[in-house]
């Protein structure tokens, strides 16, 4: 796993953007598309902003692009709380993607159970049976968490799935999630942390005793196309 350190979080934004459209240059020339899977958040926020910026918006061919979410709370699109709709006001909503390539994490009167096995389906719609998305977006929460992959709970050792729902105790609402296998069948990962309160998690996710029960990011494989975006107050 490539680990890239950056001085100014202006800078790890900027450099996180020229990923995204270098990766959907590439995607795009070998084969006419570019499928992703992106997580909400204040860092893609940044970094989505930037996407539908004069300065980037234009060398992307967004009819090519496929967008899905790593996770989701199963709450209404217009909900605040929601990440599809931080990436509509922040993003979708700019450029010229074709509605019908995008698939947010959330559909109406239906559980989020039964909805986990439509997304799959939609998934496998799309990229087949290899389930191979070309880039994943990825953050870590303060206690080392990624996706809906949450400390201790059930989902992080479901080898079937690639969708998984349930209920987080902690938060008193329904989570739905990619699943740890098809996040590592990815083409291209880029994991985004940064900030003093991220430090602890990060230095075990990185340099501890494997233990993704406590610290779920280490389910994330440290392979060459995996890189990690972060500051210098998170990695020390």
């Amino acid at each position: 796993m490539k680990i890239t350190v950056f001085n100014d979080l202006d800078t790890l934004y900027k450099k996180a953007a020229d990923r995204f459209v270098d990766l959907a240059e590439k995607s795009i020339q070998d084969h006419d598309r570019f499928v992703v899977a992106l997580s909400g958040g204040s860092s893609p926020k940044a970094i989505f902003k930037l996407l539908a910026s004069g300065e980037y918006a234009d060398k992307i061919e967004w009819s090519k692009v496929f967008f899905f979410w790593v996770d989701e709370r199963w709450v209404p699109l217009n909900d605040e709380r929601s990440n599809a709709k931080m990436t509509f006001d922040t993003l979708l909503d700019h450029v010229s993607v074709h509605k019908d390539h995008i698939f947010p994490m959330y559909k109406d009167e239906v559980s989020a159970e039964e909805f986990a096995a439509e997304y799959e389906n939609q998934i496998r719609n799309v990229l087949g049976n290899d389930g191979s998305f070309d880039f994943i977006l990825l953050g870590m929460g303060d206690d080392g968490h990624t996706a809906s992959l949450f400390p201790g709970e059930k989902v992080l050792w479901e080898k079937e799935k690639w969708v998984d729902a349930y209920y987080l105790k902690p938060q008193e609402m329904f989570r739905i999630t990619l699943t740890a296998p098809i996040i590592n069948n990815a083409e291209n990962i880029l994991i985004v942390t940064f900030g003093e309160s991220k430090k602890h998690a990060l230095n075990e996710v990185l340099n501890g005793v494997y233990n993704p029960e406590q610290y779920p990011m280490q389910l994330i494989e440290k392979r060459d196309c995996v890189e990690l975006f972060t500051d210098e107050k998170a990695k020390g």
